[in-house]
């Protein structure tokens, strides 16, 4: 796009006259002071740091991400003792009628619309509009639909309206929906691609437009699927639209249940329910609370839980899993160190004292020593939701980072949450690209810049599962990220063995006959895993043999039993694999009384974690890992 002279450039003015009703609020009012715009409280707090940066200067462009398909207050809400008719719109129709509400053009396009004026509810202002597009575009029907045709008649008239007389200038917003898919992550965009994304950052980096009346907005649904350039340009204002707050949610919540028809005495389980919403859209909101209306249920009754975990699933494309912790740490056996370290932080937490709790654990050991168990019961403890963070990896340029940062806008609204990454040092990744174009890279980073925002201790607490610690990178496993360190061992006395059995006896529903389990041979290295084989194959025996002799189903396991299974329990042969995760678990512990005592006793020997060092790197030499 060409540009005038700076002669006929004319600097921005909130108080220039307007066309649309005295009921719009926004830039253009006479609202703005000091270089930043007062908005009616009502209104988001993104759209005031949309103000402050335009009127300030700082740019005419701006990338609105997150959550942008989800509705938003374009009303005031009522006074105190009157019925709340507040009105909740999309993120374009409170941008035409708010934001740019006094403005006399508010031109949108996206790829399937094409391009259209916005104006509200109201006609007159709709027909002007129509009117001065039509002039310079043509017949509404002949409007360009093309991408890249669309952005050519964008520039066209931002062009002209540069070098109209300062008098006959418009105030001029433009909102590109779905921008994702005029300037994409990929770099398989194209010759078009690119001059899409020159025309935009030309825009933005045009002097003249940020000294006039216009703005362009982009709507995203993920920062990370538009293309870098763009979206780190500094004189592009990127901007997050959040997760509704609870207050909001309240809000909603009351306006649909009057609009739904819901008794008065039910009011108060859905002031419940707003509460509880946290990670909710307001549109998901909408249908909790409609459907309860429908079937004239308690709206926090107990199907509340299953259609919020449902519906955040659905949110999320399957990028999460909740879980229902049923049991508490009361439910672990042995580890004593461990429960009550996670006990005491439990503990905490439930009191809100969140200063006093890790950002997060790192849980290793050997395979089977119960590290996804201890991470549900932690949370089970707390009494807060527990997550898993399935794979969120793409095979498409872009879209694997849009997952990620989708699912950690989630979880930053849910908060208290319990984060389980099982398997950690495979899901994480490093700062290594390992020739996937730098995904791997992007993504470690947005995991450990969220892991490490200390706004959310307490709030967010991350449980990184691993047995093999020494394969995660030292950035994730540092103070103020994953900063304890607590292994888990196989049972190592005969009291903990008898702890083990008792624990996976009630897990199989089944007795043991008095004086079981007895000595148990702890050479044998058995894990929790195989105690539990223990007790179904032994289980299996007593049914089997109950069976053949047509006597009535035995629900204890009988000494002979027990004693047959073990001698036909033949134990892992992967024993190089499994000392190996025990010596990588001992080297990674933080805290000295995680440790049995002989393990206590190796470390504490001069030298002692140098010789353990060795041992491990010896290992991973004869096994090649």
């Amino acid at each position: 796009m060409s540009t005038p002279s700076a002669s006929t450039d004319m600097p921005r003015s909130p108080a220039a006259a307007g066309t649309s009703p005295p009921a719009a609020t926004g830039l253009g009012t006479g609202a703005a002071t000091g270089g930043s715009v007062a908005l009616p409280e009502w209104c988001p707090s993104w759209a005031e740091r949309l103000g402050d940066a335009y009127l300030s200067g700082t740019s005419c462009v701006f990338l609105l991400h997150g959550n942008v398909r989800d509705l938003v207050p374009i009303t005031a809400p009522a006074a105190a003792g009157q019925a709340d008719t507040a009105a909740w719109g999309t993120v374009p129709d409170f941008l035409a009628r708010e934001m740019f509400g006094r403005w006399d053009i508010v031109l949108a396009y996206d790829v399937g619309k094409g391009l259209r004026p916005l104006a509200g509810p109201d006609p007159a202002r709709l027909r002007t509009m129509a009117q001065w597009l039509t002039e310079r575009l043509g017949n509404a029907a002949t409007w360009p639909r093309d991408p890249d045709q669309a952005i050519a008649a964008i520039d066209g008239i931002l062009e002209r309206n540069l070098i109209d007389p300062p008098e006959q200038r418009k105030r001029i917003a433009v909102v590109l929906d779905y921008a994702q898919y005029l300037v994409p992550a990929s770099e398989a965009g194209g010759r078009s691609g690119a001059a899409r994304m020159v025309r935009i950052l030309g825009w933005a980096t045009n002097p003249l437009l940020r000294r006039v009346n216009v703005a362009i907005a982009l709507l995203t649904d993920s920062l990370a699927e538009m293309h870098p350039r763009l979206a780190a340009n500094p004189a592009v204002t990127a901007i997050e639209v959040p997760m509704p707050e609870a207050e909001e949610r309240e809000r909603f919540a009351l306006t649909t249940a009057a609009a739904a028809g819901m008794p008065a005495e039910q009011l108060d389980g859905v002031r419940r329910v707003a509460a509880l919403s946290g990670g909710l859209t307001l549109e998901s909101l909408r249908a909790v609370v409609a459907l309860s209306a429908r079937e004239r249920t308690a709206p926090d009754g107990p199907e509340f839980t299953a259609r919020k975990k449902d519906l955040i699933e659905r949110s999320c494309q399957g990028l999460i899993e909740f879980i229902q912790p049923r049991l508490t740490l009361d439910a672990v056996a042995g580890h004593a160190a461990a429960k009550n370290r996670l006990e005491s932080d439990a503990r905490a937490i439930k009191r809100g004292q969140f200063e006093s709790a890790p950002m997060g654990y790192l849980i290793c050991g050997p395979v089977g020593t119960g590290k996804s168990f201890i991470a549900e019961c932690y949370a089970g403890s707390v009494g807060i939701p527990c997550v898993v963070l399935k794979n969120f990896r793409s095979k498409y340029v872009g879209e694997t980072e849009g997952n990620l940062e989708h699912a950690l806008g989630v979880l930053r609204s849910l908060g208290p949450v319990v984060v389980v990454i099982d398997e950690a040092d495979a899901a994480l990744g490093n700062r290594q690209s390992d020739g996937d174009s730098g995904t791997s890279a992007r993504v470690f980073s947005m995991i450990a810049r969220q892991m490490g925002d200390t706004r959310y201790r307490g709030k967010i607490v991350w449980m990184l599962l691993t047995s093999r610690p020494d394969l995660l990178p030292i950035d994730l496993k540092r103070q103020g990220r994953a900063e304890v360190h607590i292994p888990l061992f196989y049972p190592h006395d005969q009291a903990e063995m008898e702890a083990m059995f008792a624990a996976m006896a009630r897990k199989c529903h089944v007795k043991l006959a008095p004086g079981l389990p007895g000595p148990i041979d702890l050479s044998l290295g058995l894990s929790g895993a195989d105690v539990e084989s223990l007790v179904l194959a032994a289980r299996r025996q007593s049914l089997d043999r109950a069976a053949d002799a047509g006597q009535p189903t035995p629900n204890t396991i009988s000494p002979d039993d027990l004693a047959a299974a073990l001698d036909n329990f033949m134990p892992s042969a992967q024993g190089l694999e499994k000392e190996m995760q025990e010596v990588a678990a001992v080297l990674e512990c933080t805290e000295k009384r995680f440790l049995p005592e002989h393990w206590q006793e190796t470390v504490g020997q001069p030298g002692g974690r140098s010789r353990l060092q060795e041992r491990l790197a010896a290992i991973r030499d004869v096994i090649g890992s």
